[in-house]
């Protein structure tokens, strides 16, 4: 497996991915596909980065700020999406623990998740990786008129901002 950058070259093998977890219903509130500026735009310049196996895309993740002040320039919020047929089989934990490595390269001290409560393999993964429950949000938003609650998750670095 290899690691390369999203850029907009591949991004139409990122939308692939993402359209595969709106199907599912448990992935994210949202349902339309970003096109690439809009994408750029919303997420961090660096932490975007995807995993290939013998050539093809099978997984992506990102991370996008939490907030505009510079208080909290060092938390960013986890985006993570497998392949369908990848699932189950360790590239998500592959692909998330480079994700932690970049981000504490680019001084991230706090990744934050935010998963649909039903959507138990992202909680599970983010468990294996060192994240925490920290908090759900009952009815936070509703998913084709269907209210969601919400786990928080958070994964505090032990190298990045421990001064």
């Amino acid at each position: 497996m290899e690691i390369k950058l999203i850029t907009k070259d591949n991004f139409s093998e990122v939308i692939e991915i993402y359209k595969q977890g709106l199907a599912t219903n448990v992935a994210t509130f949202q349902n339309d596909l970003p096109q690439w500026e809009e994408w750029d735009k919303g997420h961090l310049n660096f932490c975007r980065i995807s995993i290939y196996d013998n050539g093809k895309m099978i997984g992506w993740a990102s991370l996008t700020p939490v907030s505009s002040r510079c208080v909290y320039a060092g938390v960013a919020e986890v985006s993570i999406y497998i392949a369908q047929d990848e699932r189950g089989k360790g590239v998500g934990k592959t692909l998330l623990a480079e994700l932690i490595q970049h981000s504490e390269e680019n001084g991230i001290w706090t990744l934050q998740s935010g998963i649909f409560a039903e959507n138990q393999s992202s909680i599970k993964l983010h468990e294996k990786c060192g994240f925490r429950l920290v908090g759900y949000r009952e009815k936070i938003g509703k998913k084709n008129g269907v209210w969601k609650d919400n786990v928080l998750m958070e994964r505090r670095s032990n190298n990045i901002g421990i001064d």
